[in-house]
């Protein structure tokens, strides 16, 4: 399995267009900015499924010569599918970028995600008159082998597992469904496997599930403590884990508890602009790295 890592930063990507904090700063004069949180996975290096999609999507598949389009001056893609972890802006506003596409995309996602992208969130009903996509719903029922729009293997089974019951800041009344998943790909030739959990209010048994001994673990590296927005936006910031993210390096967070799942590499993904993490010379990314945990950056590829 190629995997491709096409946007490492949280919503808003780094710099913020509205954050003067040291990160985002440092990003706008040294121009090592980060884009926002998004996956590229293939079985056979042409055919390729998006893990969420990134509103920084158009400049993501510019970068990567792999999803440029192929052969004649015609129109097409090598995105076959997408998969949607959640319903958040940042992991599916790209989907309005693919409107030119020349076929129905399916769209896989949890069922609670699905129903708000038609309702709360219509960007079906507003890409029905375009190309449109064809939803498909991710359950738990077991793995998943994944098909184009014509139904054609990609040559990956999915297994999705609910993380989380919290619907999206913008549908808050929403009824009680899944709006969060960890997926476990596996490619069926290689056996390879990577487990993407970009959201995680706990490492739980859901998580050990979709995670322990994958030969590929991209996860939550959203905060580095609990009150970090509050410390840079005031004291009506939301905490981390208000938000559904288990901080990284609080008592008990994900540094404590990641290397108990087993996985052969984890790296961290979805990193705020705030996260000291960013900072290659601060305290907290020499003991993420001592821990073998390495903190993920856009274009980073692997195979498996």
């Amino acid at each position: 399995m190629h995997v491709i890592i096409l946007g490492s930063a949280a919503g808003g990507g780094v710099p913020q267009w509205n954050c003067g904090c040291s990160n985002c700063t440092d990003a706008r004069h040294d121009n090592r900015g980060r884009t926002q949180s998004s996956v590229a996975v293939s079985a056979d290096g042409e055919r390729w499924i998006l893990l969420n999609a990134s509103p920084d999507l158009r400049m993501q598949l510019s970068a990567h010569h792999e999803l440029w389009p192929r052969g004649g001056g015609r129109r097409g893609s090598g995105i076959a599918a997408v998969i949607l972890t959640d319903g958040e802006i940042d992991h599916t506003l790209g989907l309005l970028l693919m409107r030119e596409s020349a076929t129905r995309l399916p769209v896989y996602a949890p069922g609670g995600v699905t129903a708000l992208l038609d309702d709360a969130w219509p960007l079906y009903r507003v890409l029905s008159a375009y190309s449109g996509v064809e939803p498909r719903v991710l359950d738990e029922a077991g793995p998943l082998p994944l098909t184009d729009h014509a139904g054609i293997a990609l040559g990956i089974c999915c297994s999705a597992t609910a993380v989380a019951r919290r619907p999206p800041r913008y549908a808050r009344a929403a009824a009680q469904a899944t709006f969060d998943v960890a997926l476990r790909l596996e490619d069926d030739r290689t056996g390879g496997t990577l487990a993407y959990v970009p959201t995680a209010g706990a490492i739980d048994a859901a998580v050990q599930r979709a995670a322990s001994d994958a030969d590929l673990l991209l996860f939550d590296g959203t905060f580095w403590s609990d009150d970090e927005l509050r410390a840079v936006g005031g004291g009506d910031a939301p905490t981390a884990r208000e938000m559904g993210h288990l901080p990284v390096g609080a008592p008990g967070g994900s540094l404590e508890q990641l290397p108990r799942l087993g996985a052969k590499r984890t790296v961290l993904v979805h990193i705020n602009n705030t996260n000291p993490l960013l900072c290659r010379s601060s305290a907290e990314r020499a003991q993420v790295e001592a821990a073998g945990i390495t903190v993920g950056e856009d274009a980073m590829e692997f195979e498996l």
